[in-house]
């Protein structure tokens, strides 16, 4: 473990006034309990779709994850690390391998999004954003922040409540997009 690893932080990779406006926006957000209307959390399940598309794309093929390998070796010596280690195809094989799914996952995320599938990305997310810390204290990596930061956001956001309907402020259960359940004796 560097010592670099431990360091590192948001306000090393992201410009202050950025951090700042970031960190004041987290802030509002957890100030009140928001809701938000189903529509809304529906667009919001389809932007992190079309977001993962653009991020994973170039991680479908060996030749595309070669490229980028390249792109973000060079970004993290930018940042004030060494190059990323070279790829044995084993780990080419794997990276593809999560592309592909990844993007099989945002297409059906993007062509039929609900709040079931959007709770379940939430979930994936906070999780992957967990790999990457752990992966982050392993080695000297600044270059995960690119990844890191968009994770956690699109995780929680995807985690807000969500309004039944439109002017309702009776929020659905977290893994369904059912109403509320009634029992048959009228309850």
């Amino acid at each position: 473990m560097t010592t670099r690893a431990l360091v590192a932080s948001p306000e090393t990779v992201i410009p202050p006034k950025s951090y700042a406006y970031l960190k004041a926006s987290l802030h509002r957000l957890c100030e009140h309990d928001p809701m938000l209307p189903l529509a809304t959390y529906l667009k919001l399940t389809r932007l992190s779709a079309l977001y993962d598309i653009l991020t994973v794309a170039p991680f479908a093929t060996p030749w595309t994850f070669t490229l980028l390998t390249t792109q973000l070796s060079h970004l993290n010596g930018w940042l004030g690390a060494p190059a990323l280690p070279a790829f044995a195809p084993i780990h080419t094989l794997l990276a593809t391998l999560l592309g592909t799914l990844v993007l099989l996952w945002s297409l059906c995320r993007l062509t039929g999004p609900s709040l079931k599938l959007g709770r379940y990305d939430a979930t994936g997310r906070l999780l992957f954003s967990l790999w990457l810390a752990w992966a982050m204290l392993q080695e000297d990596l600044p270059v995960l922040w690119v990844f890191l930061l968009p994770e956690l956001l699109w995780g929680l956001a995807q985690w807000l409540p969500v309004t039944q309907s439109i002017g309702s402020s009776t929020a659905r259960a977290a893994f369904t997009s059912a109403a509320p359940m009634r029992s048959s004796r009228g309850g």
